[in-house]
């Protein structure tokens, strides 16, 4: 009876020993898979690499036509941002509206620094710091047009009338001239492109911005 009693305590302590090196201890586990989340985030939230800016700013106003409006529209742009514009031409012939290819029917000026977030922040108020989900593109920019370039600030001329401009702004993060410069040219990663829904996270930050969705 002693020696099966001492077989059988033997055999039941063998189980224990065997169930627990089976038996995982997930608590451990998602504590510390929960802890380095925290910390990669916090350290990517810290990084300076990791910060979204204004990369450039681009204002077209298209007027369909070339000739004496599309001279005027030349010097709304250059009244509003100190530069010379740029003409676009029309890609092919439209008969409809009287556009034929290689005509000059629009112009546009690219504005960085100081000044872009300026003309960005008056663009903001004329529209109430509402700005359309449809507005941002996957690429990490976004866009949005004014009707009338009075609201800017700008005096009205009857002599030249009112039109309306489109503003398109690029947004990128630091280290982004690898992919552009000459020598040692590089690939952008994709953690470290900038997305829609960063963009959309930036706008509402920086302007306290209000993304519609209808």
């Amino acid at each position: 009876k002693n020696q099966n009693a001492t077989r059988s305590e033997a055999h039941d302590a063998e189980q224990k020993t065997t169930a627990r090196r089976r038996t995982p201890t997930p608590r451990r586990t998602t504590q510390r898979s929960g802890t380095m989340s925290g910390q990669v985030s916090e350290k990517k939230a810290k990084n300076p690499m990791r910060d979204i800016r204004v990369a450039k700013m681009i204002i077209n106003c298209c007027v369909g036509e070339s000739g004496d409006r599309l001279t005027k529209a030349a010097k709304v742009l250059e009244q509003l941002t100190g530069q010379t514009p740029v003409f676009s031409k029309a890609r092919y012939t439209v008969r409809t509206f009287s556009i034929r290819r290689n005509e000059k029917i629009a112009c546009h000026v690219t504005i960085r620094g100081e000044k872009a977030l300026q003309l960005l922040e008056s663009g903001l108020k004329v529209k109430e710091y509402e700005l359309h989900r449809d507005n941002f593109s996957d690429t990490g920019c976004f866009g949005f047009g004014i009707d009338e370039h009075i609201d800017l600030g700008i005096k009205y001329d009857p002599s030249t009338g009112i039109y309306g401009m489109d503003f398109y702004i690029v947004l990128e993060r630091p280290g982004k001239r690898v992919a552009r410069r000459k020598r040692a040219q590089g690939k952008v990663g994709t953690c470290h492109q900038v997305t829609k829904e960063d963009a959309m996270k930036w706008f509402q930050q920086k302007y306290d911005g209000i993304i519609l969705t209808k």
